[in-house]
């Protein structure tokens, strides 16, 4: 562990002075203090629980040797733990969904190293929530003025905030870092909607009556091609999924990546952990052909009691071709579940346009930068700028082709 005074941040520095301290695993944490600040910010998921980044250390799947090696901030005031991320030192960008290749490759024509880079950010998982994690909000700027620092000292390229919650965005805003924004599609429940008058959706169908005519068609006929595939549809939670389904569904999961050409990010320890430590969090859909199995859908989903409660698409396979199999098994039956359960969102995961056509809409993911190289900060501020111009109409010419009878 290496500590280090935190000095004078732009933002206001909170009574007495504080302490950086960096560690190299999630194990130096203790999860039950790590957890509790979690449980205080603005929006907390599954995918910051400390058995979440443990597992993927313990799994070998974020580690040194993959890339990703943990350089974890906390924040002490005293002898108390007031602040706290999950930081890695990154030989690569891959597995982030942020993409900064552009940027890389200009510091390699330069002769400068763009690597080693620090993220903050969840390995392999682009769902927006709370990064920095604080007792409250006046430690938050402090928290991440001391990143940045802590990479000014050790002569690494940047540093990269992903996916943030707002307060997180604003906290990167008090101390001058640039904005990055992306976009990704989610669906949300009636009631999530701006109107005083909003019920949830009763059942799937209420929710095809929002949609225009042309839209409730395609999503129909998907669904009945399938159907007329044979193909039916079970699903457990928590512990009722069975170690025959997490074993199948790991068969799938392993051969989507391979039929790319890439080895999967995650390896079977990780999901090993995921059942015993944190089954609560996981829903899984299996797909059936004559009493067999030929693919399967995880998705992650908060714990009850959670408000809003959201659902988060993760991982999908096939072992078997069926035309609009994908549609049904990722976003036709975890829409339907939520529907079912009470769910205020479902979250589509990065990119794809398609999703619109399922009603899933745009919602813009940003995302926080600081470079060390003065010169290449200033030439990826101008950067942003035209890149936030053409977001922003991107955005607008996604609003005018919403599904939806009347867009939100």
């Amino acid at each position: 562990m290496t500590s280090l005074p935190v000095a004078p941040s732009p933002a206001p520095q909170p009574g007495p002075s504080l302490e950086l301290r960096i560690v190299q695993s999630m194990a130096a944490f203790d999860a039950p203090a790590w957890d509790g600040l979690l449980a205080l910010q603005q929006r907390p998921t599954p995918f910051m629980r400390h058995a979440y980044l443990q597992a993927l250390e313990d799994s070998g799947s974020a580690t040194l040797a993959s890339g990703w090696q943990p350089c974890h901030l906390s924040l002490w005031q005293d002898d108390a733990l007031v602040g706290a991320c999950p930081m890695y030192l990154k030989s690569h960008s891959y597995g982030e969904y942020v993409f900064d290749f552009a940027w890389a490759r200009a510091y390699a024509e330069h002769g400068l190293d763009y690597f080693p880079k620090a993220v903050i950010a969840v390995p392999f998982t682009p769902v927006p929530g709370s990064r920095l994690l604080v007792a409250d909000d006046s430690f938050r700027a402090p928290l991440l003025h001391a990143a940045t620092q802590f990479c000014e000292q050790q002569e690494i390229s940047s540093l990269h905030l992903l996916f943030g919650s707002g307060a997180d965005l604003q906290a990167a805003d008090d101390i001058a870092l640039m904005q990055r924004e992306n976009v990704q599609f989610h669906w949300r429940n009636r009631d999530s909607a701006p109107m005083a008058d909003a019920k949830p959706y009763a059942d799937f169908d209420d929710f095809l009556n929002d949609l225009q005519q042309e839209k409730r068609k395609k999503i129909r006929q998907e669904r009945r091609k399938v159907q007329a595939a044979g193909v039916t549809f079970r699903h457990a939670t928590g512990a009722q999924i069975s170690d025959a389904d997490w074993a199948f569904f790991y068969q799938c999961y392993e051969r989507t990546y391979l039929e790319h050409g890439n080895a999967p990010y995650l390896t079977p320890a990780f999901f090993e952990a995921m059942r015993t430590e944190m089954a609560e969090n996981w829903l899984l859909f299996i797909a059936e052909r004559e009493g067999q199995p030929i693919a399967a859908s995880l998705i992650a989903i908060d714990a009850e009691g959670t408000a809003p409660r959201h659902a988060y698409g993760r991982y999908w396979g096939a072992i078997e071709r069926v035309d609009c199999l994908h549609f049904e098994a990722c976003y036709y039956q975890p829409i339907e579940w939520c529907i079912r359960h009470g769910l205020q969102c479902f979250e589509g995961g990065a990119q794809g346009e398609h999703k619109m056509a399922r009603a899933l809409m745009p919602l813009r993911t940003p995302s926080a930068h600081w470079l060390a190289h003065a010169g290449f900060a200033q030439a990826v501020e101008r950067y942003l700028d035209r890149e936030s111009q053409g977001m922003a109409e991107y955005q607008r010419a996604l609003q005018d082709h919403s599904p939806l009878k009347s867009a939100p």
